[in-house]
Order: structure tokens, then sequence, then C-alpha cells
């Protein structure tokens, strides 16, 4: 075959249909999925094979940050793959180097490590922070401090480092070298912080997410944090913020901790910064940078395809009228949220979020979950995610319209009347 040749590739148009029983026979069941096969999205909006519409308020679980289609993203996936879209880093290219300025002028950080997951930029941060207790603290067992409810990824380290057990059942032995304590609870941290501090075993880094997200949207106290900070401080400990979920302009602002009052030493990227583009980053400030040549690698980290697309993303997202939308547009869907739950009062029990992820907590007296809310609002025409068996997470794109968050207030009190009409709520 000539390297000219086009191999033609049935399209979502032409092919066959293929059904969900026909993915299953082929794919790992590792997922519960909802019985929906998705064909197309535009802005917003994504569209079934059968060609029904819905908003979707779970853009790839925070990672749709422009929506689906956008020019922005399209023009970069174009421009880029005709360039050039993966070579080794053997190799500098300038589509990496420019992302790392990006990121380090935009944030705390001084340096960047480019991999393609959060999991992933959890592992660099995990590994970073070993390195740094053994060579600059001098401990021969550094441990990490996690919370209760966190979530981290689904490496063995990182399913280790996030403190819920469901995650980690299934996978002993698991890895050793961290120890959990209650989210937003000062006294039990530092009680954590004193009991491990041996000659051979010590604290050399405490990993918090700014606000926690598969534990139930939970937002981090700011008094907490700032004594986390200061604690870190006079301790020679470091403070590593998971910003998978939070960061890239989901919480408001560019980065979850700045909500907080607090800079991080290492703090971790990934879901929106490409926009669904797969990429992490792994970002520290000097004092901590111990890697050397043969430390820690990736084969596509930091290509230039995805290095090129993210840029793109960052470029739009640091518009002022960009994050203006953003706080807008969480205001407006929290109010809207509040007013149902005080009209549902023995279904929902809490609203609570930043920015553009936000969560409606159920109550704990009724026997509803989560995910059929989330199975009412979907036949409502509204995409949600569930955050743990209590929680419905609202994760829209970043450039969601004041009409659109109108639209999905309303489908989602519809669901919310009709599941209280079947349970006599």
């Amino acid at each position: 075959m000539s390297p000219d040749t086009l191999v033609q590739i049935p399209t979502a148009t032409d092919a066959p249909s293929f059904t969900s029983a026909e993915f299953d026979a082929y794919v790992v069941h590792s997922y519960a999925r909802f019985p929906l096969m998705l064909e197309r999205g535009e802005g917003s909006r994504v569209w079934d094979s059968n060609g029904r519409e819905y908003l979707d308020f779970v853009a790839g679980i925070a990672t749709c940050t422009l929506g689906h289609a956008h020019p922005v993203m399209a023009e970069a996936v174009t421009r880029h793959i005709n360039k050039l879209h993966h070579v080794s880093n053997l190799y500098y290219t300038r589509e990496q180097g420019e992302l790392a300025q990006w990121l380090v002028e935009h944030s705390c950080a001084d340096k960047a490590f480019f991999c393609n997951s959060g999991a992933e930029a959890n592992e660099g941060a995990i590994k970073l922070a070993r390195k740094y207790g053994h060579t600059v603290l001098g401990i021969d067992h550094p441990v990490i401090i996690t919370a209760n409810a966190s979530f981290h990824g689904r490496t063995l380290a990182t399913i280790t480092a996030t403190g819920q057990p469901k995650y980690q059942k299934g996978f002993s032995p698991l890895v050793p070298g961290f120890q959990y304590v209650p989210y937003n609870d000062i006294a039990a941290l530092e009680e954590a912080i004193a009991t491990l501090d041996a000659p051979t075993r010590q604290v050399a880094a405490i990993m918090l997410e700014g606000l926690q997200g598969e534990g139930g949207v939970r937002p981090g106290d700011r008094d907490y944090f700032q004594r986390v900070r200061q604690i870190c401080d006079e301790k020679g400990i470091l403070l590593i913020m998971d910003e998978v979920q939070v960061g890239m302009g989901r919480s408001g602002k560019i980065w979850g901790y700045e909500n907080l009052g607090i800079e991080p030493d290492i703090f971790t990227s990934a879901k929106g910064l490409g926009g669904g583009i797969p990429i992490g980053a792994m970002l520290c400030k000097a004092k901590c940078d111990v890697f050397e040549p043969g430390d820690h690698a990736s084969t596509y980290g930091g290509n230039p395809f995805a290095c090129g697309v993210a840029l793109a993303v960052c470029c739009t997202i640091e518009q002022p009228e960009f994050l203006a939308n953003v706080q807008a547009r969480g205001e407006q869907l929290r109010e809207g949220l509040w007013a149902i739950a005080q009209d549902h009062p023995k279904l929902v029990q809490d609203v609570r979020g930043w920015g553009l992820i936000n969560g409606l907590e159920l109550s704990a007296d009724v026997d509803i979950t989560a995910p059929e809310i989330v199975k009412a609002a979907m036949a409502e025409g509204v995409l949600l995610v569930p955050a743990g068996p209590k929680v419905v997470r609202f994760v829209p794109p970043l450039i969601v319209t004041e009409a659109e968050v109108n639209q999905a207030l309303a489908s989602v009190r519809k669901a919310v009347e009709q599941i209280s009409l079947e349970k006599s709520l």
C-alpha cells in the first residue's frame, strides 16, 4: 500500500449502527455506563445515536473546558496535527516550552513536568515529594498525609493516596507511605504529624484537594488551609494541591488554591487543561525541583500536539470575561439549586461549590440516591454526574450560557418533582 493511500474508515453517518451490546462485547466492563450512546456535540450540548439533544452538565467530568467543537480547539487541533504531533522528549519542542511558560507565569510555580492524565500528574508529585523527603529532609521512610474522602487517581500509588476504601478494594497490597486524616480538621492533622515525628518515619508532604470533587463537592475551609500552609512552612513539609478537577478556571479562578489565599509547593493539573485532549502537568516551586534526568519520564508527556491545544485553551480562559462568566453562571446555578432545595426540603439537604463545580446533596433520611436523580434528569434532557451516593455534581463547560443554566435548572426541577411525587415526599 502506498503511504499516500487513504484508508476508508466508516464515519458515524455512514457506518452501520453500533449498539451498546456490541460495545460491551469488546470493551472491558470497568465502567457502569448509563444507557446512552453519544455521537456528537456542540457548545454545551450533545446528541445521542437517536438524535436526541442533551445539555451536557458533565463535560467529560469537568474536562471539556470550552465545551464541544469549539472553534479555538478545532483550529488548534488542525494546525498542530498538520505540523508536528509527536516526537520524543529527547528533543526540545516550542509548544511544550510555551505551555510551561504560560503555566508558570499564571501560577505560583517555577517549573512544569508534563504527562497524560491527572493520575500521572499526581504520581509525579508523589515521587517528587518522596525524593525531596530523602534528599532534602533526610527521611528514610517519608510519609504523605492525605484526606479522607479524597480522590487522586487510579494507579496503585494514587488509589493508596485516595482516602476512600471503595477504590482500594481488591488491589492490595497497597503502596506504603500514606496516612489519612479528616478533611478540614486541623486538630486531626496536627495530631497525625506529631504521631509520625520519628527519626526514620516522618511527614514529607501533605496532599489535599482545595475542593473535594469525587468526595462530595466539599470546598476547603480557608482558615484550615492557611493553617496547613503555616505548619508546612514551620516544619519544612511540602504542600501538594491536587488541582486536577478544580483548576483551569473551573472554580471561577484559574487555580482552586487561589480561593484559599495560599500557595502550594507542588500542584497538579489535567482534565480541563487540554479541554478534552489528554494532557496532565505537575508543577512545582524551584525549592523542591529535585528531579534529575532519568528520575521520571513519560513517552507522550509534553508532546507538541497536546501542548499546542492546551495552550490554546489556556489563552482562552485567561480572558477576564471568560472567568467572569464562570463566576456569574456559578452563582446563578447555586441560586437556582437553592430554590429547588427550599421547595423540596425533605429531599435536598445542601447546595455547595465554587464557580462551575457544584453539588446538590440529598438528605440522608430519604432512600433516594444521586444516580437516581441523574437518571431522572437524563430523561429530562440534562446530563449530570454523581459525586458519591448522595451528591449530584454539576460541572458544565465553562462557556455555558445564562439561558442554558436556566434550562438545566428547569429540567432538574422537573426531575426532582417527579421523584418527590413517586416517593410521596
